[in-house]
């Protein structure tokens, strides 16, 4: 976590290699991913991005997409992991509804949610979420979350995330501002200590108190100010 414009995303492209590092390196098991083939670096990742790009073709096959020999039995069995098969069965054409260029015919939280189930299917041992819940509306947020621990068995997931509670039971978490990782430790660790990290709960506590009043309650309070 961290402000924008601090680098999280730009970390986790290059951990996927769509931009090369000029110096340092980075390795998965001990093998420099600059000495693997494009092809074989895309199997040990999934990523799910804000920005959700979806193929000109059926929902299935967007869902395929990792795993083109997936039976539709399995990819229906991660739709609704990821809360998705709801609002597919809905359309006429179910999972055979054509989803447009971009995912065009789809609001953005459906196509997040076919990501996340794109992900899940894949079944990668490392997952690259960049603000995964960014597009879920608050009734769905909770069933994502769900989604996104089952996804998290017996892998390695690099979460970007304004929402803080989304990272709040990660193992570790990064700070990162301005190119830099400046705290790194757990939720209890870092909240202990001043930082960015606890400046940042602390405004977003603050900023959940706040609650919008209407014409009447705020010349109500005006009047207690005035009589005070």
């Amino acid at each position: 976590m961290g402000p924008s414009g601090g680098g999280k995303t730009t970390l986790l492209h290059l951990i996927a290699r769509f931009w090369d590092i000029q110096s340092g390196c980075i390795h998965i098991g001990g093998i420099d991913i600059r000495d693997m083939r494009m092809d074989t670096l895309m199997k040990y990742i999934s990523v799910v991005f804000q920005d959700v790009y979806l193929f000109n073709d059926t929902i299935v096959n967007n869902i395929r997409f990792g795993r083109p020999e997936a039976t539709l039995e399995k990819v229906i069995a991660v739709a609704k992991a990821a809360r998705c098969h709801e609002f597919i069965t809905a359309h006429p054409g179910g999972y055979d509804t054509m989803v447009g260029e971009g995912g065009s015919t789809l609001s953005g939280g459906e196509k997040q949610r076919i990501s996340i189930a794109r992900a899940i299917l894949k079944d990668a041992p490392i997952v690259l979420l960049d603000e995964a819940t960014s597009s879920i509306d608050p009734e769905n947020e909770a069933d994502i979350q769900a989604a996104l621990r089952a996804l998290a068995v017996n892998k390695t997931l690099i979460i970007v995330a304004h929402r803080l509670s989304t990272i709040q039971h990660a193992d570790q978490i990064a700070v990162v501002d301005q190119g830099r990782i400046v705290q790194r430790g757990t939720y209890d660790e870092l909240f202990l200590e001043e930082g960015l990290y606890k400046r940042f709960w602390m405004e977003r506590s603050r900023a959940q108190q706040w609650r919008l009043i209407s014409a009447d309650e705020a010349d109500a309070a005006t009047i207690i100010s005035n009589k005070s």
